[in-house]
């Protein structure tokens, strides 16, 4: 018999995954695969945000 396979994100399903807010646009983003090992210290949503707010600090 085959093995089940894992659902997306980690195992969790889509509306499960943990999310965070970003400070520049102030929209909501979730959980990603690549920020797996990472996660808490993630604070932007994109590196379009994360450039926004080293302009805006400089």
């Amino acid at each position: 018999m085959p093995e089940p396979r894992k659902s997306f994100g980690g195992g969790r399903k889509p509306g499960e995954r943990p999310s965070k807010v970003c400070p520049v646009c102030g929209l909501p983003f979730t959980w990603r695969k690549k920020w797996e090992r990472d996660w808490e210290n993630v604070r932007y949503c994109s590196d379009r945000c994360r450039a926004a707010a080293k302009r805006g600090a400089s």
